[in-house]
C-alpha cells in the first residue's frame, strides 16, 4: 500500500473535519546556531523549490498581559509587532485537538504600539478576552528579531520559511534566539516534517516546542517550563477506528513534544516523569494497534519510544529517590539518619543522569524520530503494509474496537494475577505492568463511556491496586541506587543511613502487602465498565 492518505477516511488530511474551523497557523520550529542557519539558507530543499529570492525584515514586538498574567494562565499570548512603519497586534492560543504544530491566531492592524481589543472578534475568541479592558494590560517582555523570509512550493503545498535571529528580553534578563520557522500556508502539514528531515540531514537541528511567548514569560517570571500531563483523547462514538488511531497517537505525540522544553531546560522532576508517561502511553497504543492490524510501519516508532524511555529511566529513579523516598523518611522523623548527606551524595549521580537525557534530546536520532513520527501521523502511516482483510478494521465503529481491546487487556491482567497469593516478585512486577497498560487503554477510550458511572469505580480500584503493587517496585528500583552510593563513600554515617533506607522500604513493603490481597480481590470482582 502506498504512503498517501485516503481522504475518504475521517481524520485524513484533506478531510472536511481534519482542521480547526477557527483561524489558525500550523508551524514547525527548529532550533540551531546562527552558523547553521547561514548554511541552511542554501539548502537544496529550499533553493530548488523557492518561489522568490526572500526578503529581510526587522521585527520588534512587545507582549502584553495583566499584572497577574491572566492571559498566560489561559494559554494566550498577546503582542504588538512593529515592522517598518506598520503595527500588527496578534493573539494566539493553542488550537483544539492534538496537533502540536497548530495554534489559533487572530491578527489585526493597529495605529501604534498599544493594544486595541475592539479590533479583535472578541465574541468569537471568548474568555478571558470578552471581559477584559485594554487599560489593565501591561508590557511583560519584548523581542527583537532579524527575519529572512522565503516561500517554497511543493506540488500543492506552500510553505513560508523564516530564519530568525534575535533576542527576547524581560527587564534585565534576556535570551538569544536562533531558529527556523516552517509555516504551512497551504497543503498537507506532512511537508513541514519532510522539510525538517531534509534540513536535519545537513545540520544538527533540534525540534523547538517553546514559543517566543513561552520563553518570554519564563524570563519575566523567572520560572521553569511547566510539565504537561496527558489530556483526554477527543474520541467520540461517531469516529471509526482509523480516526480513533489518529487521535490516540496524536494525543501521545502532543504530550511527548510538550515535555521537551521542561526536560531540556528545567530541573523539575515532573518533566521527566510526564515524558516517560507519554512514552508508556504511546507504546501501549502502538501495541494494541499492531495487534489489531498486524504488521504495520509502527514497529520503528515503538523501538524508538522504548529507547527514549530507557534513557529517561535513571533520571526518573534518582528523582524519585531524592524527592519522594528520602522525603517520606524525613517526614517520619527517624533519628540518626543523615537525609541531607544522602541527598548530597545522590545529587552528582542525578545531575549526570540529566546530562545524558539532554544529550539524548539534542541528538540527531531523537530529532529524526520526532520529525518522522510527525510525518507518519500526518500521512496515516499505520495503514502501510496492512493486509487487505485487516483494512476493514479501520472502517469499523470505534466502540466495537474499544470493547475488543479493553476486554483483551482486562483478561490478560486477570490471567497474570491468577493464584495471586503464590505469585513471585517477578510475576507481581509483570502484573503491575499489565495493569498499567490496562489503565492507559481504559483512559484512551474513557470518553466513549462518559455517562457510565461504573467507569470511575473501575479506574479507582485499578489505580489503588497499582499504587500498592508499586511499593515493591520502588524498593527494587532504589536498591541499585543505594549500591551506587555505598560504593561511592566510605563515611560510616552514610552507610548507616543507607541501611536505614533499606529497612524503611522493607517495612513499607510489609505494610503494603497487608492490604494487597484485598485490593486484588476488589479489582477482580469489579465489572468492566464497557461490558
Amino acid at each position: 500500500m502506498d504512503d498517501m492518505p485516503n481522504p475518504a477516511l475521517p481524520g485524513a488530511p484533506g478531510h472536511p473535519n481534519a482542521q480547526d474551523k477557527a483561524p489558525h497557523e500550523v508551524e514547525l520550529k527548529l532550533r540551531g546556531t546562527p552558523a547553521m542557519l547561514d548554511k541552511l539558507r542554501q539548502a537544496p530543499v529550499i533553493t530548488q523549490h523557492a518561489r522568490n529570492q526572500g526578503i529581510v525584515r526587522r521585527l520588534e514586538a512587545v507582549y502584553y498581559d495583566t499584572p497577574d498574567c491572566l492571559l498566560d494562565r489561559h494559554g494566550i499570548s498577546l503582542r504588538v509587532r512593529r515592522s517598518g512603519q506598520r503595527h500588527i497586534q496578534t493573539l494566539k492560543r493553542a488550537a483544539s485537538g492534538d496537533n502540536p504544530l497548530a495554534r489559533q491566531e487572530w491578527e489585526t492592524p493597529v495605529d501604534d504600539e498599544h493594544i486595541d481589543l475592539s479590533r479583535f472578534p472578541v465574541a468569537e475568541i471568548g474568555a478571558p478576552l470578552d471581559g477584559l479592558r485594554a487599560e489593565v494590560l501591561r508590557p511583560v517582555f519584548s523581542s527583537k528579531v532579524r527575519r529572512r523570509i522565503q516561500k517554497v512550493q511543493f506540488d500543492s503545498a506552500l510553505v513560508e520559511i523564516a530564519f530568525d535571529e534575535g533576542v527576547i528580553a524581560a527587564g534585565e534578563r534576556s535570551e538569544k534566539l536562533s531558529e527556523i520557522e516552517l509555516e504551512l500556508k497551504a497543503g498537507d502539514a506532512a511537508i513541514l516534517y519532510e522539510i525538517g528531515l531534509s534540513l536535519l540531514d545537513l545540520a544538527p537541528l533540534q525540534v523547538e516546542t517553546a514559543t517566543k511567548a513561552a520563553r518570554g514569560y519564563k524570563l519575566a517570571r523567572n520560572t521553569e517550563f511547566k510539565a504537561a500531563k496527558a489530556e483526554p483523547v477527543a474520541i467520540t462514538a461517531e469516529d471509526n477506528v482509523d480516526a480513533a488511531i489518529a487521535k490516540i497517537l496524536g494525543n501521545g505525540q502532543h504530550q511527548l513534544m510538550a515535555n521537551l522544553a521542561p526536560v531540556e531546560f528545567g530541573d523539575n522532576p515532573e518533566g521527566v516523569h510526564q515524558m516517560r508517561v507519554s512514552l508508556r502511553r504511546l507504546r501501549t497504543a502502538l501495541t494494541l494497534i499492531r495487534r489489531e492490524l498486524g504488521p504495520t510501519a509502527l514497529g520503528p516508532v515503538a523501538e524508538e519510544a522504548r529507547r527514549l524511555a530507557r534513557v529517561l529511566g535513571p533520571a526518573r529513579n534518582w528523582d524519585v529517590f531524592a524527592t519522594d523516598t528520602l522525603a517520606d523518611i524525613e517526614k517520619a522523623g527517624l533519628p540518626d539518619i543523615d537525609i541531607a548527606g544522602l541527598r548530597n551524595a545522590a545529587e552528582p549521580f542525578r545531575a549526570e543522569s540529566y546530562v545524558v537525557v539532554r544529550e539524548m534530546l539534542a541528538g540527531s536520532q531523537t530529532n529524526r524520530f520526532l520529525l518522522s513520527f510527525g510525518r507518519l501521523l500526518e500521512r496515516r502511516g499505520w495503514r502501510n503494509g496492512v493486509a487487505s482483510e485487516a483494512m476493514t478494521v479501520l472502517a469499523e465503529p470505534v466502540k466495537s474496537f474499544a470493547r475488543r481491546v479493553l476486554t483483551r487487556s482486562h483478561r490478560k491482567s486477570l490471567k497474570r494475577g491468577r493464584h495471586f497469593k503464590q505469585l513471585s516478585p517477578e510475576a507481581r512486577h509483570e502484573l503491575r505492568l499489565s495493569l498499567k497498560k490496562l489503565r492507559y487503554t481504559s483512559e484512551f477510550f474513557l470518553p466513549l463511556y462518559a455517562d457510565v458511572p461504573a467507569a470511575g469505580k473501575y479506574l479507582k480500584r485499578l489505580s489503588q491496586l497499582q499504587d500498592v503493587l508499586g511499593a515493591a517496585n520502588d524498593a527494587a528500583t532504589t536498591q541499585p541506587l543505594l549500591d551506587t552510593l555505598r560504593r561511592g563513600t566510605s563515611a560510616p554515617e552514610l552507610h548507616y543511613s543507607i541501611g536505614a533506607v533499606i529497612g524503611w522500604q522493607r517495612r513499607e513493603q510489609v505494610e503494603a502487602a497487608k492490604g494487597l490481597l484485598k485490593r486484588w480481590r476488589k479489582f477482580e470482582a469489579t465489572t468492566p465498565f464497557w461490558a
